[in-house]
């Protein structure tokens, strides 16, 4: 990115009420057939438009097309049954219903490029697209077909590959893998997660993100988040693996969180996207309070690395407040920028 602290989000926004139920994962759509096909694309023009509104300076799609970060990547995969599902712990934190992989999972066709085109015709602006990473999709269904999560994670690295090279060729400037299983399985990260991952953006000329947070500001997260004490060093375990990798940016959970910032020395060179908004709250940032978050880890991140973001995505949120957030971010930011003189 050619701007200086450029902001962006994680990922998910808050859809508009006509087209999804608010405030509210895996909402169901509220439109059918060609009428939901063109409120997706209406969706996209309101939420590119509150983003640019806002300050905004990489554009995601908001994951206005999909209902959740995951199954909606998986749903489009063949071998992978969504009618019979099985409860499984999803992060070995809270119980979901999940499809089941019942054979050799394949993609059938492109996902998400049509809905990246679309973006890429709206702005001129950097645009970042969000899919699923291998290790988290393992996590969010149940195998009954490879039985070897290693094994799983592999062949949806090649599938996620399939995607990215056709988002790349779609114009998409970021590609960003969402992996918060990384915060959670560490010795299978290390053994294997990290490598089906550099499977899944080999070959991509564009930049890479990996974004690692301790989730959406839902009860589960937030009640784990109580147990984890006054430091939380899960990156600890996974940073020196990243450092190796040919991955360009790690998103990282930092405002209102208990994550020691100096943990960041250990992927020194990285781009890193800093969270500077609590998803996990409705109450608005200040400008002075995203600044100063930034301010810290001006310490350990070179200025020309540093990409000022929300900690996760804020699908749960409402709009009014999701807006006053980004907001708040490009305040914050631009207080920073006026300071150092960019």
């Amino acid at each position: 990115m050619k701007k200086i602290l450029p902001t962006s989000t994680v990922g998910s926004l808050p859809k508009p009420a006509w087209l999804a139920t608010p405030e509210k994962l895996w909402s169901p759509w509220q439109l059918k057939g060609d009428k939901l096909i063109e409120g997706k694309q209406d969706a996209l023009r309101v939420s590119l438009q509150e983003q640019q509104l806002a300050g905004i300076d990489i554009i995601s799609d908001g994951e206005q097309t999909r209902q959740h970060f995951v199954t909606t990547f998986i749903e489009h995969l063949s071998g992978v049954d969504f009618e019979n599902r099985k409860t499984v712990k999803i992060r070995n934190r809270y119980d979901a219903s999940v499809p089941v992989v019942v054979n050799a999972v394949a993609r059938k066709k492109a996902v998400f490029v049509n809905d990246a085109k679309f973006l890429r015709k709206q702005t001129d602006k950097p645009i970042k697209w969000a899919l699923p990473g291998p290790m988290t999709m393992v996590d969010t269904l149940y195998d009954n077909h490879y039985k070897s999560r290693e094994k799983l994670a592999w062949e949806f690295a090649k599938v996620l590959n399939e995607e990215a090279r056709e988002l790349q060729d779609a114009g998409v400037d970021i590609i960003q893998f969402d992996e918060p299983a990384f915060n959670v399985f560490f010795d299978d990260v290390n053994d294997w997660g990290m490598a089906a991952l550099e499977r899944a953006i080999e070959g991509l000329n564009c930049e890479t993100a990996l974004h690692i947070c301790y989730g959406y500001g839902i009860k589960a997260n937030n009640d784990w988040k109580k147990t984890l004490g006054a430091e939380w060093r899960q990156y600890e375990a996974i940073f020196p693996k990243i450092q190796k990798s040919n991955i360009d940016v790690v998103s990282l959970e930092c405002h209102n969180s208990c994550v020691p910032l100096d943990l960041i020395e250990l992927i020194r060179g990285k781009k890193i996207m800093v969270g500077a908004i609590d998803v996990a709250t409705s109450r608005i940032e200040t400008p002075e309070e995203v600044a100063n978050t930034l301010r810290k880890v001006l310490k350990f991140v070179d200025v020309e690395n540093l990409y000022p973001s929300t900690n996760c995505g804020m699908a749960p949120l409402s709009r009014n407040i999701a807006n006053s957030k980004l907001s708040a971010l490009s305040a914050g930011t631009e207080i920073l920028r006026k300071e150092l003189g960019l």
